[in-house]
Parts: C-alpha cells; structure tokens; sequence
C-alpha cells in the first residue's frame, strides 16, 4: 500500500500575485466532485470525479484511505463513469466540490484547494518522506499548519456538508 506524506495549511488569501510574478507556476487545475462511500475511525473509502478545466478530460476514482496525521496510507485506481454514477447515485449523498491549482513552487509541487460550498482555501504539500515533512519550513503565505487539525479534513467538510442540507 502506498503511503501519502502531506502537509496542509489554511491559506488566507488565493495566491495570484505569486501566479503573476512567476514565483508559482500553476501545471493544472482541475474541479473536483467527491463522495464518501464509508468511513470507520481513521479509514475512509471515497469516489471522485475529476475536470481537467484546460483540457476538459474527465477521470473517476475510487480511493481508500487509511491513517491519521501527516502520514497515510492509500490505495487509488482509476473507476469507469457507469461505476462512479452508480455508487454516487446509490449513495444519495452530496459531492463535496473543489477547484484545485497544482503549481510550481520552486523545486516542490503545492495542491491549492478552493471549496466551492464553504469558505475554505487549503494549499497541501506532499513529501517523500516523514523527515522531509517534519524538516519543513513554510514561508508566512502558506498560513496556519492544519496538518493534525481534524475539522479541516475532507471527510470531516464532507459530513458537514451532509448535515447541513439535513437540517
């Protein structure tokens, strides 16, 4: 099983001025649909739908997830379109929705997040190993470390999301 090392932080602000000075150079984005099918403790089980908003190619995953913390465990495999509109619909649950910039900074890859329901603005930072992650220093625009804060987690805005359109 592989394992994902990350770090994420609460961004405060879209970095567009970083964009246009060529300080981060943005290779994709992509809008994101994603359904959780379970979720036990520290394991999770969830469904994707991907838009390359350059080139229009959609993709479905089907993932699972396992662990707590900077590093996890994680399986994920490419789905039809058929299976992903099966379960989704199976489901009944609504698709946690972001857009996400991954871009160039310096030698490393960031992940920007933009929760299109909520007001949440998530950039993520994956490592090759628990030292690199650890070792790392993040310059003040990268703002607070959400890494080990569970509210910020996609499973836990998921299940927010679910409850508010309960109510």
């Amino acid at each position: 099983m592989a394992v994902e090392i990350e770090r994420k932080y609460l961004l405060g602000e879209y970095p567009a001025a970083l964009i246009e000075n060529g300080a981060l150079i943005v290779e994709k984005e992509q809008q994101i649909e994603q359904t959780y099918l379970a979720l036990d403790g520290d394991q999770e089980l969830r469904v994707r739908k991907i838009i390359d908003m350059r080139t229009g190619v959609v993709e479905f995953t089907h993932t699972f997830k396992k662990g707590w913390g900077l590093a996890r465990e994680e399986v994920e495999y490419s789905i039809s379109e058929g299976l992903y509109e099966q379960v989704v619909t199976a489901h009944g649950a609504i698709p946690l929705t972001k857009r996400r910039v991954t871009a160039r900074w310096g030698e490393r890859i960031i992940e920007i997040d933009d929760y299109s329901q909520i007001e949440l603005l998530v950039l993520e930072v994956e490592f090759p190993s628990l030292e690199d992650a650890e070792a790392f220093v993040p310059p003040a625009w990268f703002g607070r470390d959400i890494s080990m804060e569970k509210q910020y987690s996609n499973k836990k805005v998921w299940r927010d999301l679910q409850a508010r359109s309960e109510a």
